[in-house]
């Protein structure tokens, strides 16, 4: 018995012997311990949990080198590699993990909408049921901050920048006509359905090294990765039909969508101020096919446009007014694919190209003219850990533009050129904590027509100064090359060039969202030309300058009230240009001083019914007075709209929908045509540059047909 009881003994001397004691604290960064962190060695059972002070200790009968993990909420993962006899007294220090609910966004200078951005400050369901916007992408980035009234042109005018200095894309790959053609003051819409894509990121200065060719900001738009049913959509409105269809196979789905637009019907009932002589009709389809590999999905994207119109246009010099026709003929082919490489590589790769057809007739000058533009786009990533992230990519931007103009006064007039570049960037994400982040980057451009390479640095920082709230800093320089109606006669001019300098700040809570930012762009070799409108015999240099300076204010909220969201936007401009044909430095005709936007929608469960309001007011647009002789000293008046639009579920995919623009028929100006020569009294005649009309009107039936009988298009009014 003795014997056998010092056996025992021995026996549990041996496994003391052979168990290692590990130890050691976890801290934060600061140095506080944390409570509660899972610690244990790779591949066993062998492991313990911090304690209140933070640490730790356990022992294992495992030898030689082993990996100890270390784990927290919030944190990221840490391990160490050793002996297990050198795991003793450890002093671990957990880094947060940047990744995690909370961490800072790199912001400065961009909205973005939908549900995959952290900063969204709109969803797709916001921008297609604003009021007034008509279901267009552009209209409701009207109502953010940092954009300007211009309601005759339709485009995106931003920080003081013109509408032909914002671009767009989709799926990262360049659209080249966006818009769809039209006359002056003729307002033009988006080519492209909402209910295509999933989110966009609209960028009003300060964009990503990823972009160039564009001095005040870019709109991108992504594509549905994956439908989620099989559907179709039937749409009848007063002014056209429109049909959309979804199919789901196992890696496959395709969306296709047509719609016809004719004004004829509705600008019998309501009265115009243009006289039509082919009222505005136009035929759009799209489609998109898209197919799921293993690692990664492709997604192909077809859009095909047909536009066509006559009208007389009032000019105040020609008492019969203009006879101007138009027929346009668009086709946009977008390719790409987005995977995964391996070893935390990916790749992002596509190619689209654009054919612009017009046949243009202008009195008796007629213009034909054919733009042939392609894109092509190799981007990779690499994730070097949660804190660092390195983009890398290349593109070339090919474009061909030929045109014809032919008049009895001068015979035939042609013109062409190519228009290639090639562009290389780089990118890092660098994450040194949840509470600050740093993105730098450059891009480098060459381009073969104007024999020019120019180096972008772009850069911005955020700063986490609270829970909920944020600043951000912003720097970048951007380049552009000259415009299509100067390239077709002169191709030996610089690119025109801006640097933006952004301070941002950002508060969401609770879904309140409060965002300010204010900025200061110059502008620096813009385009001159001494005659009204660019000419083959025009003198042109890159003498002009300008600047930019302003704030925006965005406030967001969908929860103090039941049922209602509503944001509202304020932005200060204050802007001077010396370019095209000024006679000096002024503030151009399409900035705006002062820009308020406010939307509100509200769901009233009783009536089945969505009801949307939206205000607009702008302060007045300088124009130029030959009675004043003052350079564009004078100011319209200023501008205002009150828009209400109501969706009603007849059934849960059937809906009744009306929208008016404009409801309380405010008489807007834009601008004002003088008469080139003085009448007997000396004085300059005018007029004004106003609507169509005053009022807009769109009654429509939606109906959906799906097999889980719920979905409707409420996405898409």
């Amino acid at each position: 018995m003795k014997a056998t009881l010092t056996t025992i003994l021995f026996l549990i001397t041996l496994y003391l012997n052979a168990q290692t004691k590990v130890s050691g604290i976890v801290t934060e960064p600061s140095g506080v311990p944390i409570p509660g962190a899972n610690i244990y060695l790779e591949g066993t059972y062998d492991g313990t949990s911090s304690a209140d002070d933070g640490t730790f200790n356990f022992s294992t009968s495992e030898t030689g080198e082993q990996t100890l993990i270390i784990s927290f909420l919030s944190f990221e993962t840490y391990s160490f590699i050793a002996s297990v006899t050198a795991m003793k007294d450890l002093k671990i220090t957990l880094k947060e993990d940047v990744n995690s609910l909370g961490s800072v966004i790199l912001n400065a200078g961009t909205f973005a909408a939908g549900d995959n951005s952290k900063a969204s400050v709109l969803t797709p369901l916001d921008i297609v049921t604003t009021a007034g916007a008509a279901g267009d992408y552009i209209g409701a980035f009207q109502t953010l901050p940092g954009t300007s009234t211009v309601a005759e042109d339709g485009r995106l005018f931003v920080r003081g920048g013109d509408a032909n200095e914002a671009n767009v894309y989709i799926d990262g790959l360049r659209v080249f006509q966006p818009f769809t053609a039209t006359a002056n003051n003729i307002p033009t819409r988006g080519r492209f359905s909402p209910f295509l894509f999933k989110g966009t990121n609209f960028s009003t200065g300060g964009y990503s090294a990823e972009y160039g060719d564009a001095l005040s900001s870019v709109l991108l738009l992504n594509t549905i990765d994956e439908p989620e049913q099989e559907k179709t959509d039937l749409s009848f409105i007063s002014v056209g039909l429109g049909v959309g269809n979804t199919q789901k196979w196992k890696n496959n789905s395709l969306s296709i969508n047509a719609f016809y637009l004719n004004l004829k019907p509705y600008q019998g009932v309501i009265s115009q101020r243009v006289d039509w002589i082919k009222p505005f009709e136009s035929l759009s389809g799209e489609a998109v096919y898209r197919h799921q590999f293993t690692n990664g999905l492709f997604k192909l994207y077809g859009g095909l446009n047909y536009t066509d119109f006559q009208l007389i246009q009032e000019d105040i010099n020609v008492p019969e007014g203009i006879n101007f026709g138009l027929t346009n003929r668009n086709l946009y082919i977008n390719a790409s694919y987005r995977g995964e490489l391996g070893d935390d590589w990916t790749l992002a790769t596509g190619a689209s190209f654009a054919n612009d057809h017009n046949d243009i007739k202008i009195i008796d000058t007629k213009v034909d003219n054919d733009d042939n533009s392609a894109h092509v786009k190799v981007k990779l990533r690499k994730r070097f850990s949660n804190r660092f992230k390195l983009t890398i990519g290349v593109e070339q931007f090919l474009g061909d533009f030929k045109e014809e103009a032919s008049d009895a006064s001068f015979g035939t007039f042609q013109s062409s050129f190519k228009n290639n570049s090639t562009a290389a960037f780089s990118e890092a994400n660098i994450f040194f904590s949840k509470k600050l982040a740093m993105q730098i980057g450059v891009r480098g451009t060459y381009n073969a027509l104007l024999d020019f390479t120019k180096i972008s640095p772009r850069a911005s920082l955020a700063y986490k100064i609270t829970e909920k709230s944020q600043i951000s800093l912003a720097y970048g320089d951007f380049y552009q090359a000259p415009q299509q109606d100067i390239l077709k006669y002169n191709s030996s001019l610089d690119p025109e060039k801006s640097s933006h300098y952004i301070f941002n700040y950002l508060f969401q809570n609770n879904g309140r969202t409060l965002r300010a930012e204010a900025y200061y762009k110059t502008y620096d070799r813009l385009v001159k030309f001494d005659t009204e409108i660019p000419e083959f015999n025009s003198m042109y240099s890159n003498n002009g300058d300008g600047y930019a300076a302003g704030l925006d204010l965005f406030w967001r909220d969908n929860k103090s009230i039941k049922n209602l969201e509503y944001w509202a936007s304020y932005s200060y401009l204050s802007t001077e240009r010396d370019y095209r044909n000024y006679q000096e430095r002024a503030t151009p005709n399409f900035a705006t001083e002062h820009n308020l936007s406010v939307v509100g929608k509200y769901w009233v469960k009783d009536w089945k019914s969505l009801i949307g309001v939206s205000y607009n007011f702008a302060s007045g647009r300088p124009y130029t007075d030959p009675n004043a002789n003052n350079f564009l000293g004078e100011n319209t008046r200023t501008f205002n709209s009150l828009n209400m639009n109501w969706a009603y579920l007849i059934s849960q995919q059937k809906i009744l929908f009306v929208s008016v623009s404009n409801v309380l028929g405010f008489d807007n100006v834009f601008n004002y045509q003088y008469a080139n020569t003085p009448n007997v009294n000396g004085d300059f005649a005018r007029r004004a540059i106003r609507p169509t009309a005053d009022r807009f009107f769109i009654i429509g039936f939606f109906w959906t047909i799906s097999d889980n009988k719920t979905d409707n298009q409420l996405d898409n009014l």
